[in-house]
Order: structure tokens, then sequence, then C-alpha cells
């Protein structure tokens, strides 16, 4: 019986198809030869796992595999068309597999597998594909998950640019883990993993229209990691969110709402980078709002606070981390930034875009 079902999981391995051509034509979106050798040659060359090997319309999991992780099950989605697709720190690929996986572990979800569907535009260049695939399997790895299924669709040139990806994502929340923006309380505190605004700062600066020259790269990174060891370290957390677009100042203002709380934050505590608080200010931006796409706020119980900031601090991705603020009970719904020099402004949600197109 077990060497039947061995049988049944572990398909033989088919031929694969290969691509001769260097761009993209309408025939590699038409269900024919031609789109299953752009599958097979760019994405399942770059994905390969046995989940995904079979190229059924669906990825097919064991439930007792899932259930032995958690009593919960946790699913995300996201678009990207972040411009340009190349940039300082990352690219729509890598972009894609993190602000997925990151999207399920603030919940408290432990990420397992994802889905990729792209729309591509007719006529670019086979090699940018590939390259794009890399950067999500390299993603895929540190992040400890699988792309497991996916779909492909070719635009007419103009209809399209260049790439727009979709991501999916399932995981599993452990037994006794609740996460939400209405479980703040005051006194808890309020912490960041490092310094903010930086993958903004990045696409505007990579967009070429201005002549600047700070040296930024974007904070993307997979925060699956981050995030268990956050939680072992306090396990009393209350809220975790990325601070991705809208900023650090729309999370808090959607932990006030929620909470029906007040949150007081220290300009002279937050971490911004010299070189983005240049941008900033030449472009008349706040930082506060500008998209991080490795940043995190948490709430967390003051008694727990020095545990959950050293246990930060000793990831690679929290070695900046910092306390910037605490809940309050006063101006319920609002954030209030205490100003370096010595006074209040309230810190509104955003309104509008500031910067588009920036994931």
């Amino acid at each position: 019986m077990s060497e039947a079902l061995d049988k049944r999981t572990s398909p033989a391995p088919r031929p694969r198809g290969k691509l001769n051509v260097p761009k993209v034509t309408l025939a590699h979106g038409g269900g024919g030869k031609a789109m299953r050798d752009l599958v097979d040659d760019v994405f399942v060359r770059a994905f390969d796992n046995p989940l995904l090997a079979t190229l059924e319309d669906q990825a097919r999991f064991r439930l007792a595999d899932l259930s032995a992780q958690g009593d919960r099950l946790a699913m995300t989605t996201d678009s990207y068309v972040v411009d340009p697709l190349f940039f300082p720190g990352g690219d729509i690929g890598k972009l894609a597999v993190c602000g997925t996986v990151n999207d399920l572990a603030v919940g408290g979800a432990v990420p397992l597998y994802l889905s990729c569907s792209v729309i591509i535009e007719e006529g670019i260049e086979v090699e940018t594909l590939r390259r794009i695939a890399r950067s999500m399997a390299e993603a895929a790895a540190e992040a400890n998950v699988m792309i497991v299924t996916g779909d492909t669709k070719v635009v007419h040139h103009g209809q399209c640019d260049k790439i727009f990806i979709n991501t999916s994502g399932v995981g599993v929340i452990r037994e006794g883990i609740d996460l939400g923006a209405g479980n703040a309380r005051p006194g808890d505190i309020v912490l960041v993993n490092g310094v903010l605004g930086d993958h903004g700062a990045t696409i505007l600066k990579s967009r070429g229209d201005l002549a600047l020259d700070a040296a930024i790269e974007s904070d993307c990174a997979p925060l699956g990691d981050l995030i268990s060891t956050l939680l072992a370290a306090a396990p009393g957390t209350r809220f975790i969110r990325d601070a991705t677009r809208g900023g650090v100042a729309s999370v808090l203002n959607e932990i006030a709402i929620a909470s029906d709380t007040g949150i007081e934050i220290d300009e002279t505590a937050t971490p911004i980078r010299e070189e983005v608080k240049g941008v900033c200010e030449i472009l008349g931006l706040d930082p506060m709002y500008l998209a991080n796409e490795g940043k995190i706020v948490c709430i967390v119980p003051e008694d727990q606070s020095a545990n959950a900031l050293a246990a930060l601090r000793a990831h690679p991705y929290g070695r900046e981390a910092c306390a910037i603020g605490r809940v309050t009970s006063q101006r319920r719904g609002r954030v209030v930034m205490n100003t370096v020099l010595g006074g209040k402004r309230i810190v509104d949600m955003l309104v509008g875009e500031q910067l588009p197109r920036i994931c």
C-alpha cells in the first residue's frame, strides 16, 4: 500500500519544454505547446517541487499535514505592479513572494504555500522573466515556502507594463495565537523592527525622474522567521502588521480606530535614515507615510516589551528595532506625535496616494 501511495504522490518525471526564442509572443499565452514551453522553461524550472511538478489545475495538500501545524488556516492574496521591475534591494519577483509571505506571518501564521499568476506583455525579453522567476525561487527558499501552482496570461504590447504578478498564500496559525488591531490596550508599547521608508524612497529614486544620488536600498525581506522569534519571546503580543502602502502612520491609525485607544509616538525615537529624510524634504513628502516591505509595527504589553525588543534585535531583520511610542487612553482614535521641537501634531491616516506603483 505504501509503495502504491508513493507512486501516486511522486509521478515519473516528464520531458520539459524549452524556449528557443528571445521574446514572449501572444502564442505563449495560447494554451498550446508554446505556452507549455514557457511555463516549463521559466517557471517550473525555477520553482521545481513535488506539488508543482504534476501541473494539475490545483495543488493538493494532505489535511493531516496542515492540521499537525496548527488549528486554523490563513489565506491571503496580493498583486504586484511595481515600477521599475528591478530596483536596489529587490525586484518585482522578490517583492511578490515577500509581500504575501509577510501578510500571512503578521497574522501569526506559518507561511507554507504560494501560488503565482503572471500577466505578461507581448515582447518582453524571456531572460527578464527568467531573472524574475529565479528571484522568486530564492525568496521562497529563504522564507521556507513552496510555489505550488499558478497561471500565465499574455496580452498585446501596450496593454500591460511588462509583467504584473499575483501571489496568493496559505499558512497555518498555531493554537493560542490571536493577533488583531482591536487588541491594543492602554500602556502597551509600539515597536518597529528598523528604519522606516526605505522601500518607498528607493522606488522613487529608481524611476530616474529626479537627480538623486542617495544610497538607499529597499528593505524587501521575508519576515516569517522574525515574527516567529518575536512571538516566542513575547507570547502576549497583541498585534503585528507590515507597514506597506500608507506606511507606519496608516497602520497606527488603524490600531487606534479598531481598539478605541490613542497612540502617542516620539519623533526622536522614530528611526528614519537621513537620506530618506532628505528625499522627503526635497519632495514635500512625510516619511511616516512611505511604504516599507520589510518592516513591521508591533503592539506588545509593557511587561513583555523588553523581551520582544531583545528578540527582534537578535534577528538579522530586526537589528535596528526600537520602541517608538505607546498606546494611551487619551485622544481615542487618534495618533499623536511628540515632535523634536517639543510640540505635538496629529498624524492622520493617509489621504490619496503619495507614490503610485510602489509594490
